[in-house]
């Protein structure tokens, strides 16, 4: 089958790029003939306040990648469409090059990522029209944050899409009240970081300790210390974190490690009220990948105080590296964090709760136990699933 994934891939960081470009590398290993079709602008900086690029891949780029889209230029928006529908890519991009009478793919898988760029969603799905069926895979039916302008955006787009894929029940819900396409739901197949060959020794060494120390139930002496990990936004509740550590354990620090969204001064503040300054460790700006396995050799646990949330990697992440997760028991939370097995639940919003729970993970033996349940996800079997749902469209 001929599959085009249009939807940001590298340079752009984060994990939505992370699980574009994975899946275009497992349809691939599938025996597909798939290409990327991606943003040379994705959208202005304003609206972005943090890095869009980096230099370093964070995982294998795909080779048969195009950039042909740009927030500037609408007229990249319908140009893409058309040329999906009528003809074949063009000379020198990849097979099916030249013009024929039927689509150039059979199936079009659309990355929806944010209601800001439903304008060009809308402009690729004109151009589409009449030509190959279409997924739109939504990582976030709505933001977390939103406008009132939101709704209206994403219903326009999934309304003209052939079919809907999402992450979990409630987002099923929410996309069904939007469109009446069919919604499919599938767990998000793990699109994890690894050092590759050309990578960093000493992460392959990382996470073989990391292995090897979750298998032996943890190390005796704890670090004391927790990890949030990953760009700050207000949903993701590091403010909550903070105010319930400054009423658990007083050995207990806290580093944070990512890109604050609108800046850090905030936090900066609240830590100095709460009296945290020699406990806490703010580490803003983006992480290079290479930098993950020694953040989470660093921590005990990774803490995921989110007041809202459809499905989160730093899960999965934090189980590769073989740690703990204390978490809210919001989205996909309550079933990868087992509460007790290999981590800790609380309400979402409570920081007397969530410091119980830091009390609780450092009572004697209990952050061993933990550990020792840690598993690393599999891999290969979640994507067999995700792409057995993605390929039902065509």
């Amino acid at each position: 089958m001929r599959i085009a994934v249009i939807g940001p891939t590298h340079p752009y960081k984060g994990g939505i790029a992370q699980h574009t470009t994975e899946l275009a590398h497992r349809l691939t290993a599938r025996g597909h003939d798939v290409r990327i079709e991606s943003w040379s602008h994705q959208y202005p900086a304003r609206l972005y306040p943090g890095q869009q690029r980096v230099d370093t891949p964070e995982g294998t780029p795909f080779a048969a990648t195009a950039y042909p889209l740009s927030w500037r230029r609408p007229d990249s928006w319908f140009r893409l469409g058309r040329r999906l529908r009528r003809r074949g890519p063009g000379p020198g991009s990849g097979p099916g090059s030249g013009s024929g009478s039927g689509p150039a793919v059979d199936l079009v898988v659309l990355v929806v990522v944010t209601p800001i760029q439903a304008p060009a969603y809308l402009g690729i799905l004109a151009g589409l029209r009449g030509g190959p069926a279409v997924l739109a895979l939504c990582h976030n039916v709505l933001p977390h944050e939103r406008r009132s302008v939101d709704e209206p955006l994403i219903s326009a787009v999934l309304r003209r899409c052939s079919a809907v894929l999402v992450h979990t029940e409630a987002q099923a819900e929410l996309a069904g009240r939007l469109t009446g396409v069919p919604v499919r739901v599938a767990e998000m197949a793990p699109h994890l970081w690894r050092p590759s060959a050309a990578g960093s020794a000493a992460a392959s060494v990382g996470l073989q300790a990391d292995a090897s120390a979750a298998a032996s139930g943890g190390e005796a002496n704890p670090a004391h210390r927790l990890l949030f990990f990953g760009l700050v936004r207000p949903y993701k509740g590091l403010d909550v974190l903070l105010r319930a550590l400054a009423q658990g354990p007083a050995e207990v620090g806290l580093t944070v490690a990512g890109e604050f969204w609108g800046g850090v001064e905030a936090t900066r503040d609240l830590v100095a009220e709460l009296g945290l300054a020699e406990r806490v460790e703010l580490r803003p700006g983006y992480v290079p990948a290479e930098d993950v396995p020694g953040l989470f050799a660093a921590a005990d646990v990774l803490v995921l105080p989110y007041r809202a949330g459809t499905a989160s990697q730093n899960v999965d992440l934090a189980h590769m590296h073989g740690r703990p997760v204390v978490a809210t028991s919001v989205g996909t939370l309550t079933t990868s964090v087992r509460d007790g097995v290999d981590g800790l639940l609380v309400p979402p919003d409570d920081p007397a709760a969530l410091a119980a729970a830091l009390r609780r993970l450092y009572e004697p033996g209990v952050l061993a136990a933990l550990r020792a349940k840690v598993s690393p996800p599999d891999t290969d079997v979640a994507w067999e699933r995700y792409l057995d749902a993605v390929l039902a469209t065509s």
